[in-house]
């Protein structure tokens, strides 16, 4: 479990919520103090570590000796990979290795993976004997830079992500940007549609020091890696202690996922995984603003420009418009039959709107005008 490299100071950012606020930890090394870190939270007795078989092979068997060197009686549960275990059936195995292993309200879950296990692990923590504690230790950079901040928890139901929840806060987030080196490329590259959208919604300067420094993080050079896991983090908390349950501000933290969750959705979690949807969905959010009036051109070739410089997508699946609205239309974000949108204004500033049919069909059919003659140009180029 050593670090690659020498350990860094330790950075804490704070999430205020009250009586539910928590640290968010970030460290190089911080993994193999995750026992000594649940000391101090006062955590006893078992701890469930709910990981994927693909994070097991790295970190399970050492995140286990460190546990019980710290007193504690682990019980690990392993699920299958991918967006596809986010089910209600993944729910129920975990419910029954605690039920099995005889978990008490004073035992913890430890969401030791990315997004998809952080988010099954605090559903499950939200939902056994009505509530027991978890901690998050994300270990790909979508988990650490947003999905393991906020208490968002659930399931995907088979008509839409995310469907199917709670929102439960949990005890602390340990980061250990180490991990992220054994992140496979693709899920790597993916992260990197959330740490742009921070960019977009909040910050114009920090939005710039991605165009400048896209290559060094590629390369996973330290310093801009742990630079943008921090200042996602930072962001992410402060719109979260703004608006816990995304009564009004945090839908800003939806930019890119109004057509993302949709196209995720009619893939059937087998195609675009989610920063590549989400990518997709902010250059194509972009789009829909400019032609609605909200932003300029501009807006749109740099974040077309970011996605893909990041090597990430930023073309429109083929599909048809009535599959894709239809599947908007199933979001959660949806309220009273209205499908509402997060877009920008410019670089670090945007606005939620509510989207008509009308008009979002007529931008969808110009853009598929648009997008065939450029093909038709490329493809005479090419000749």
């Amino acid at each position: 479990m050593a670090p690659s490299k020498a350990e860094t100071p330790q950075e804490t950012i704070h999430v205020e919520l009250g009586a539910r606020s928590y640290d968010i930890l970030i460290r190089r090394g911080l993994l193999k103090d995750i026992g000594a870190e649940l000391t101090r939270l006062r955590c006893a007795g078992k701890v469930g570590v709910v990981t994927d078989r693909n994070l097991a092979g790295h970190y399970l068997k050492p995140v286990t000796r460190v546990l019980k060197a710290a007193g504690y009686t682990v019980v690990p549960i392993v699920l299958p990979p991918g967006e596809r275990t986010k089910t209600l059936r993944a729910i129920s195995t975990v419910m029954d290795a605690l039920v099995n292993a005889r978990f008490e309200r004073s035992s913890t879950l430890l969401a030791l993976g990315g997004g998809v296990i952080g988010d099954i692990t605090g559903f499950a923590a939200a939902i056994y004997q009505r509530g027991i504690s978890f901690v998050q230790v994300p270990t790909s950079l979508v988990a650490q830079v947003d999905s393991s901040v906020g208490g968002k928890t659930g399931v995907d139901h088979p008509k839409g992500k995310n469907l199917i929840g709670a929102f439960n806060q949990p005890r602390a987030v340990f980061i250990d940007p180490a991990t992220l080196r054994t992140l496979p490329p693709r899920e790597w590259v993916a992260g990197l549609a959330e740490v742009i959208k921070y960019g977009v919604i909040e910050d114009q300067a920090f939005f710039e020091y991605l165009e400048q420094h896209m290559g060094p993080i590629l390369k996973l050079d330290d310093a801009p890696v742990a630079h943008i896991v921090k200042r996602s983090c930072e962001i992410k908390a402060q719109v979260v202690s703004e608006d816990e349950r995304e009564a009004d501000r945090r839908r800003i933290l939806n930019f890119g996922h109004t057509i993302g969750h949709a196209l995720e959705s009619l893939g059937g979690y087998r195609g675009l995984i989610h920063g590549e949807a989400v990518a997709v969905g902010m250059v194509y959010e972009a789009d829909l603003a400019r032609h609605l009036g909200h932003c300029d051109q501009d807006v749109v070739t740099r974040v077309r420009s970011l996605v893909e410089a990041a090597g990430l997508p930023a073309r429109l699946p083929n599909v048809t418009f009535s599959a894709l609205w239809n599947a908007m239309q199933q979001d959660k974000k949806v309220s009273a039959g209205t499908v509402y949108c997060v877009v920008p204004d410019r670089i670090g500033s945007v606005r939620v709107v509510p989207l008509a049919k009308a008009q979002t069909r007529a931008w969808f059919e110009a853009v598929r005008v648009r997008e065939a003659g450029f093909r038709t140009v490329k493809k005479k180029q090419s000749r």
